[in-house]
């Protein structure tokens, strides 16, 4: 028999997070301690919409929440169908169960569990002034770090270009890959003028130029663009398989970006790489402010897929009140190493 407890936390950033949807001084998330009453084996999963967002953040999200894992618990399996339309509830039941099924948090048998091989990851250079943004270049760089994420569209775009200038004067694109997260700053008016601007940095690939929604504009800037394009806030909401074939028909972008917690859960980011593929489109996968919980459910399976572009999977170590995982970032790759301590779950969660 299964029972799930569902525990609501708020974690506090090391240093304010600025994205495009305002600045993060905090995170409100919620556990999903899953136990299996015979065997007395639990799994945690971990749901975390992003607010203004995700397409499952919405006011009424702890009842649904509540209501999907009764469900889970008297059907002992996940209705995949009617998670659809809340992909961050779908991650906590799928991550919860895999870590019961596994019997610990090495979540499937991979070179990374083994602690054998890191994943590489892009180093991510958050909205600031120009000031803070080159400092963390610098400091970035002399990490170790070979692919470098700079977000764009919070200061004047000229000083923006100062930055990638910068680095470009000191590390060719041999050396040093960049992309560019525009967050869907851009105006299709605007857009191609500016595409031509940052082309001149040899940029791996901008992400969003423009905002989501306006699909044959964005079809055009694909087909176009002398920067590849990955959709990203694009894919969110779309949630069913006809709708993702026709965005990536529609669209054709270069690549897509996949968040779990965002994007369908697992298995709906298992979809749209299937259907990506079919149409050589590529893909990484990023975390999406998670906790470690979070971010070691997602390394995991990303593993398995055995990523050679550099993921985004850095995010979950930004907490102050985070709980401890045996994950570490070296050079330019996330590791884990199975010989530390495991997390202590009974103090972290008084169970």
């Amino acid at each position: 028999m299964y029972k799930i407890k569902i525990i609501p936390r708020t974690l506090h950033f090391k240093q304010p997070a600025g994205t495009s949807r305002g600045i993060y001084l905090e995170r409100k998330l919620w556990y999903l301690i899953l136990s299996d009453t015979e065997t007395k084996q639990f799994g945690i999963g971990e749901c975390a919409p992003l607010p203004r967002l995700s397409c499952d953040d919405m006011p009424e999200y702890e009842t649904i929440l509540a209501e999907q894992c009764r469900s889970f618990e008297s059907k002992r399996e996940i209705d995949f169908e009617a998670l659809r339309p809340y992909p961050s509830i779908l991650f906590g039941l799928e991550t919860a169960l895999q870590h019961l099924k596994a019997g610990n948090i090495r979540l499937w048998d991979t070179s990374f569990s083994r602690g054998e091989q890191g994943i590489p990851i892009n180093g991510l250079i958050w909205m600031g002034n120009y000031n803070e943004m080159l400092q963390r270049i610098e400091e970035k760089i002399l990490a170790g770090f070979r692919c470098i994420k700079v977000k764009i569209g919070a200061i004047d775009f000229s000083r923006e270009l100062e930055l990638l200038k910068h680095i470009r004067e000191r590390f060719p694109s041999d050396a040093i890959e960049l992309r560019v997260d525009a967050n869907g700053a851009f105006t299709p008016n605007e857009v191609f003028d500016k595409l031509q601007q940052l082309s001149v940095y040899q940029l791996h690939s901008i992400e969003q130029p423009i905002r989501a929604g306006q699909w044959e504009k964005m079809a055009e800037l694909c087909a176009l663009s002398p920067v590849p394009i990955a959709l990203d806030e694009e894919l969110i909401g779309v949630n069913d398989t006809c709708s993702k074939i026709k965005l990536l028909d529609t669209i054709r972008p270069q690549y897509i970006i996949l968040k779990p917690s965002l994007h369908g859960g697992i298995q709906g980011a298992q979809e749209w790489i299937s259907l990506a593929s079919q149409r050589n489109i590529g893909f990484w996968v990023t975390s999406a402010l998670e906790s470690n919980i979070g971010l070691n459910a997602i390394a995991q399976w990303c593993a398995t897929l055995c990523p050679t572009l550099p993921q985004g999977l850095g995010t979950g170590l930004l907490f102050y009140d985070n709980i401890d995982y045996p994950l570490h970032i070296k050079n330019d790759c996330l590791w884990f190493n199975p010989k530390e301590h495991m997390p202590d779950f009974h103090r972290y969660f008084h169970l």
